[in-house]
C-alpha cells in the first residue's frame, strides 16, 4: 500500500506519482463509480497491488481534498495562476474577469500573469496596471520567451499546488518548460487570425521541487458563469466593496438606481470604466440565465 498523487488521467487511466518510486499507470476501483465519485488529478490516493515490473497497480481509495475546482476539474489545488498574453493575441477582459469570478467563486486565491510583456510598451502595460490595480489579485508580467520576469513567478508558485489557466496561445506551455527546466509540454504558435492552437489537451499535473506543483490546463476560448444570481455578482468585484451600503437604496445592484456610490465612483475615475463595462455584460449575461 503506497500514497500518491494523480498527475494525469487519459481514459480511464490514472498516472499516480509515488515519492521515491516513480509514476504508476493505475485503474480505479469500480466503488468509486458507483459512489458517483469522479476521481481528479490533484487527487492523494491509496495504489494497491503494484506491478514493479510493468509500473502498474489499483487505486483503492482516495484521500479527503482539501480543494475541489470545478472548471479547470483538479483537486487540492492552492491557488491560481491565470496567464493572458498582453498582445499577441490581444488580452479578452471579459474572459480574463470571467475566470476572476469564476476562481473567487472557488475560493481560490489567484494571480494574474500578463505574459509577452516584450513585445508591448509602457503605455499597453500601464493600461492593463490600471484595470486591474484594485481586483484584489497579485498582477505580474513576464516574458517566458526571453526569461524575463520569471524568478518572480517561480517564487510565487514555491510551496504551492498552482493550477494554470487561460486561453490558448498566450504561453503557458513555454512557461510550464521554464519553469520545470525541461521541454516538458508541446508548444504550438498562435494561428494567423489571433488564435492559439490547444496544445494542451488534457489537465497535467508537474512536480518543480518538492510540495511545489504546477497544474497545466487545456486552454479555453470561452467560459461559463458559476451557478450565481446576479444581484450577487457585485460582491465578486472588489472595487465595489468599500461602497456597499453607501448607495440610496439598500442591496443596490450598481446598475440603474440613482444615487448609486459606485457609479459615481466610476464617472470620478476611481473605479476602472473598463471593469465595471464588464460587470454590466456579466450582469445582463446573468439576469438573462434561465434557472431551473
Amino acid at each position: 500500500m503506497n500514497q500518491g498523487k494523480i498527475i494525469k488521467g487519459i481514459a480511464g487511466f490514472y498516472y499516480v506519482h509515488v515519492d521515491s518510486l516513480g509514476v504508476y499507470e493505475c485503474k480505479a476501483k469500480g466503488i468509486f463509480r458507483k459512489q458517483d465519485i469522479k476521481t481528479l488529478v490533484g487527487d492523494n490516493v491509496i495504489i494497491e497491488g503494484l506491478d514493479e515490473d510493468n509500473r502498474i497497480g489499483n487505486i483503492t481509495e482516495i484521500l479527503p481534498r482539501t480543494s475541489e475546482l470545478i472548471r479547470p476539474a483538479a483537486a487540492n489545488v492552492d491557488q491560481a495562476l491565470v496567464i493572458f498574453a498582453i498582445t499577441n493575441p490581444e488580452p479578452n477582459f471579459n474572459l480574463l474577469d470571467r475566470f476572476l469570478v469564476m476562481m473567487d467563486y472557488q475560493n481560490l486565491p489567484t494571480v494574474i500573469l500578463f505574459n509577452k510583456e516584450d513585445l508591448a510598451d509602457d503605455s499597453e502595460k500601464e493600461r492593463v496596471k490600471n484595470i486591474y490595480r484594485d481586483c484584489g489579485c497579485t498582477l505580474l508580467f513576464a516574458s517566458a520567451a526571453r526569461e524575463q520576469g520569471l524568478s518572480e513567478v517561480r517564487e510565487i508558485l514555491m510551496g504551492k499546488t498552482t493550477i494554470l489557466a487561460g486561453p490558448s496561445g498566450v504561453g503557458k506551455s513555454s512557461l510550464t518548460n521554464y519553469l520545470l527546466q525541461k521541454s516538458t509540454m508541446e508548444t504550438g504558435d498562435v494561428s494567423r487570425i489571433g488564435r492559439g492552437r490547444h496544445t494542451t489537451r488534457h489537465s497535467e499535473i508537474f512536480c518543480m521541487e518538492k510540495d511545489s506543483y504546477i497544474c497545466d490546463s487545456p486552454g479555453f476560448t470561452s467560459l461559463m458563469l458559476p451557478d450565481i444570481e446576479a444581484g450577487e455578482l457585485r460582491y465578486y468585484y472588489p472595487e465595489f466593496a468599500r461602497y456597499e451600503g453607501k448607495c440610496r437604496f439598500n442591496g443596490c445592484v450598481h446598475v440603474n438606481e440613482p444615487d448609486c456610490s459606485v457609479k459615481s465612483a466610476v464617472e470620478e475615475g476611481i473605479i476602472c470604466r473598463e471593469r465595471y463595462d464588464s460587470y454590466l455584460c456579466l450582469y445582463d449575461e446573468l439576469k438573462r440565465k434561465v434557472r431551473f
